[in-house]
């Protein structure tokens, strides 16, 4: 689309003051807000209400009501399955390797940005990475490359010497008393190591997903 064409954004933030404020800051450079909303079935919804052509671009966060977990991410993704090539650009508080990860290898990874909130404070470079994303390119944050390509060379790199006996006898298909008993501790201590190993391997909870498997799967893949 031409550069100086104003866009036609859907945007979703559960935060109602940076909700308003990213209205007037789009609205200034000449962006067109047609649906400002704060949780993941209205920004569905709102994309839909947009008819079969749908908004030039989706803006959302990625935790929002009900359960503040991933559902911004989850309506992103969803929205660009049905959608294929709509322009989708996350913002996130923290780097959440994995929820980037997944947003990336939805679609065929074009028109698609995954930056930190902080980076809207550089006005015109968050408008320009937005005007990019809805033009078809791919905008990661530089934080997140890095934690990115840090994960890929050694996942297990944050792990401690215990984490990687505790992961690799889950690997074994332990149960967290055989693992207690192989390591004699008590099995609060495994579980305390257990959650330290999910949330190190950047896997926060959710319910469609098995974590335990998911964490053998990245220690069989390291």
């Amino acid at each position: 689309m031409p550069a100086d064409r104003p866009l036609r954004v859907v945007l979703a933030e559960d935060s109602v003051l940076l909700r308003d404020g990213l209205t007037g800051l789009l609205t200034r450079f000449g962006h067109e807000v047609v649906a400002a909303v704060g949780d993941a079935d209205a920004l569905l919804a709102a994309v839909a209400a947009q008819g079969p052509d749908g908004p030039d671009v989706v803006v959302t966060d990625v935790r929002m009501p009900p359960g503040f977990q991933d559902e911004g991410l989850h309506a992103a993704v969803r929205l660009r399955a049905e959608r294929p090539g709509l322009p989708v650009l996350v913002l996130s508080q923290y780097v959440q390797r994995a929820y980037a990860a997944e947003l990336l290898d939805s679609g065929d990874g074009t028109g698609v940005g995954y930056l930190l909130k902080d980076r809207v404070g550089q006005v015109e470079q968050f408008v320009d990475a937005l005007r990019d994303v809805a033009d078809g390119g791919t905008v990661v944050d530089p934080e997140v490359v890095r934690q990115l390509l840090r994960r890929r060379r050694d996942p297990l790199a944050r792990l401690t010497p215990r984490e990687r006996e505790v992961l690799a006898l889950i690997a074994e298909g332990k149960s967290n008393g055989a693992i207690a008993r192989a390591l004699v501790v008590s099995e609060a201590a495994v579980g305390k190591h257990i959650g330290s190993i999910l949330t190190k391997l950047d896997l926060p909870p959710a319910d469609d997903v098995h974590r335990r498997v998911l964490a053998v799967l990245t220690y069989l893949r390291a």
